[in-house]
């Protein structure tokens, strides 16, 4: 019989870092409320919740790398909006945050819980920050308490 690994429920324990751009901050802020919600939900501590605010997206990265790094947290979240303009910035910032935050989960061992927006206007990222679409930093903290449980049930 195969044996079946699942972080979906169950306690869960430790420290949680959540890293949130300033950039748009009516935005990333419902993102970080939403996050901080669920995690104190699921039995998180308040003073187990380290919040880091950064300038905008391109920096979550290096403060992600440094807290992950830090063997202090079991997870760090990543929060911030990007809106596409007249320009393809946009685009080269998305992907270097993304491909940067991968790849420090990958070195580090610490899940990195990727909620930054990528969108195509200021509707959609209201519509995803507690809007029609639902809050994206809820999803965020979900997907990290699922990591931490899962990694948990893994033997090394």
């Amino acid at each position: 019989m195969p044996r079946y690994f699942d972080g979906a429920t169950g306690p869960v324990a430790g420290r949680f870092a959540i890293v949130v751009s300033r950039y748009n901050a009516t935005i990333t802020g419902k993102l970080l409320q939403g996050a901080i919600e669920t995690l104190t939900q699921a039995g998180i501590a308040d003073e187990d919740i380290d919040v880091a605010w950064v300038p905008g997206a391109w920096e979550i990265p290096l403060v992600a790398q440094r807290l992950a790094e830090s063997g202090r947290f079991a997870a760090v979240l990543t929060l911030g909006a990007v809106i596409k303009g007249e320009t393809t910035h946009d685009e080269h910032i998305n992907r270097q945050v993304s491909l940067s935050l991968g790849e420090i989960s990958l070195v580090t061992g610490i899940p990195i819980a990727f909620g930054v927006l990528t969108v195509n206007s200021l509707e959609q990222a209201i519509n995803r920050a507690g809007g029609n679409v639902g809050n994206k930093g809820i999803e965020c903290a979900e997907a990290a308490l699922q990591m931490v449980r899962l990694l948990g049930q893994i033997p090394e």
